[in-house]
């Protein structure tokens, strides 16, 4: 008999968070008894959305179980969910929060559907409170967000702002697309600008590593007397930030689980007891170093 399989739809291969969610899908996907395709979007929506209309409109014999999807739009693809799930097709969500979920869940009980999160705000109170120890006396921040539609996003800057509030910490928040190119591109332009010339810069943030080291490259570029200041990210793979940390680039990260592997695990004990799995579940995260 063909094995059921599971699409992972992820940003980019060029991240390394989005690399180990692949490795993490594949190896639940091994344990459960799935064949697993991962496909890349490459930060593009449109692409992204064409590749999934294509599992959902196979025929029925080659389609997935379902569709494991970061999307690349904040809206999490609506269309994409609304056709797989009408076609059959199990739909899950990482790292977004959409109110449609709860309808899909309502008219296809049976579907896994459903979505697999980190507490968002609490990585952002974690960055902020980085931020209150790094500068005890306050100073001026440079923060770049991920793309500002979507609800990590939004929630991570919404959890900073919460944890700096009394404090001397002024932020400027600039926006990269979760890639080091972008968060290059960010700092670069806004030290392109004759304003921040005369802006004292103390502390230089990102909502994940890889930004953050772009926009550390973007300093050694154009403003090298500031490669003293701290850099902080989000992600904190073993190999990634945690390392970062260790040899001095990053002065923090905070370490965020995989959740494609709990994705896939739920998907399998939906299928194999027809318990309808959680509408929402969301992971905890931790600073680093503590």
């Amino acid at each position: 008999m063909t094995r059921q399989k599971i699409i992972v739809s992820l940003l980019s291969r060029d991240q390394e968070f989005q690399v180990l969610q692949a490795a993490d899908a594949e190896r639940a996907a091994a344990m459960a008894g799935f064949d697993i395709d991962v496909v890349y979007a490459n930060n593009n929506a449109i692409l992204q959305q064409e590749r999934l209309f294509h599992f959902v409109q196979a025929q029925e014999r080659s389609r997935p179980v379902a569709i494991v999807a970061h999307s690349v739009a904040g809206d999490g693809l609506p269309r994409v969910a609304r056709e797989a799930v009408k076609a059959g097709v199990g739909w899950v969500l990482l790292s977004r929060d959409v109110p449609y979920i709860d309808s899909l869940r309502e008219r296809y009980p049976h579907l896994p559907i459903f979505i697999v999160s980190t507490d968002q705000m609490n990585i952002g109170r974690t960055q902020g409170r980085q931020f209150r120890s790094l500068l005890p006396a306050g100073g001026n921040v440079i923060y770049i967000q991920g793309p500002a539609d979507t609800s990590a996003a939004l929630q991570r800057l919404q959890g900073m702002e919460e944890a700096i509030a009394g404090a001397k910490i002024n932020v400027k928040v600039l926006t990269g697309e979760w890639t080091e190119a972008s968060g290059e591109r960010a700092l670069l332009s806004w030290l392109r600008l004759s304003s921040s010339e005369a802006e004292t810069l103390d502390l230089v943030s990102a909502q994940n590593d890889a930004m953050a080291i772009g926009a550390r490259k973007a300093i050694a570029a154009r403003r090298p007397q500031s490669l003293h200041i701290p850099f902080t990210g989000v992600d904190g793979l073993l190999g990634g930030g945690q390392r970062l940390v260790s040899e001095g680039q990053l002065a923090a990260t905070v370490i965020v689980p995989s959740n494609t592997g709990p994705a896939v695990d739920l998907v399998a004990a939906q299928l194999r007891t027809g318990q309808p799995a959680p509408a929402r579940v969301v992971l905890s995260s931790r600073g680093y170093p503590s």
